[in-house]
């Protein structure tokens, strides 16, 4: 509905671009973006049997990796179908409700996947600086409720995002200049100020990845120092190798993830293109990566790999 001021309230429908300034190539963009899907879909889903059907792995760092393959799961599909969509058959329009559910769907499940990094930090924590407490320290129980925090943290945070898009009056245009109902994209299609909407995402971001990546700095900060002070070489090498896949995993998400956000900030100075391409790589890397890590890092999964879920080194 359009209002005598030329605002338009909701429900309408919002066009998704896909890649600004490559239109012309989404066809061949769909193939590098389908096949990481596949790989995401296929490797997190096998990821998720492995554990559950095989009783050596459930111990707490395989009930994190679990928790971590199904936020890679519907992170991945929530970008992803929508994205091919627009890729395939031009696609691109998207309702106000589903664009808001979408933008929730995204920040939440990122939150999820952060938080989750940072369970995985403290599990490696204990392992390596408490040992001989983990057993007591870290049970299932304490893990599942661990996961229930983080799934309580993410709606209670990421849930303001869409109640304050919702309230916001748009003008005209219905264009987002983006792949997916990215926060800022959206609001940046608003008539009013959008202030209130930019320091809320801010805070978001501070709120759950930057306390994130700062207990995540300070346990390893901690595991390095208890590992510099083990006896023998021997023994720092193989604790220090235990961590190697978490680490791996850490890099693939924050990194790309820094250098999406300083392109947001600075995007007048930076070309459109790479900065979708990136936020795009940002949610689809990690889901892609993650499992064909674990499977080729972790000893336990490696073992069980010969049931057929994964290939042996």
């Amino acid at each position: 509905m359009m209002s005598p001021n030329g605002t338009i309230s909701a429900p309408f429908m919002f066009i998704l671009v896909g890649i600004p300034g490559l239109e012309s190539a989404h066809i061949w963009l769909s193939i590098p973006f389908c096949s990481m899907y596949m790989v995401a879909l296929l490797g997190n889903c096998s990821v998720l049997l492995v554990i559950k059907e095989e009783p050596s792995l459930h111990e707490p760092m395989d009930l994190f990796l679990s928790m971590l393959a199904l936020t890679d799961l519907l992170l991945a599909s929530s970008v992803a179908l929508k994205l091919l969509g627009i890729f395939w058959f031009d696609a691109g329009e998207i309702s106000f409700d589903a664009c808001l559910a979408q933008m929730f769907s995204v920040h939440f499940l990122s939150a999820m996947e952060s938080g989750v990094l940072l369970g995985m930090a403290l599990d490696r924590y204990v392992a390596i600086c408490q040992p001989l407490r983990y057993a007591s320290i870290l049970t299932g129980p304490r893990v599942v409720k661990a996961g229930l925090l983080l799934l309580l943290r993410g709606v209670t945070i990421v849930g303001p995002c869409p109640l304050l898009v919702r309230r916001l009056p748009f003008c005209k245009s219905k264009v987002i200049a983006h792949s997916y109902c990215d926060h800022m994209a959206v609001v940046k299609l608003a008539c009013a100020d959008p202030t209130v909407d930019s320091l809320y995402g801010l805070v978001l971001i501070l709120m759950i990845s930057g306390s994130d990546m700062l207990c995540i700095a300070l346990s390893y900060t901690l595991i390095l120092h208890t590992i510099l002070h083990l006896p023998t070489k021997e023994a720092r090498l193989k604790a220090f190798n235990t961590c190697t896949t978490h680490i791996c995993v850490i890099l693939a998400f924050y990194i790309p993830g820094l250098l999406t956000l300083l392109m947001h900030r600075y995007s007048h100075h930076m070309v459109p293109t790479l900065h979708i391409l990136l936020a795009n790589l940002y949610l689809l890397l990690p889901p892609t990566l993650n499992p064909i890590v674990y499977g080729v890092r972790t000893k336990a999964i490696r073992k069980v790999s010969r049931t057929g879920f994964f290939l042996d080194d």
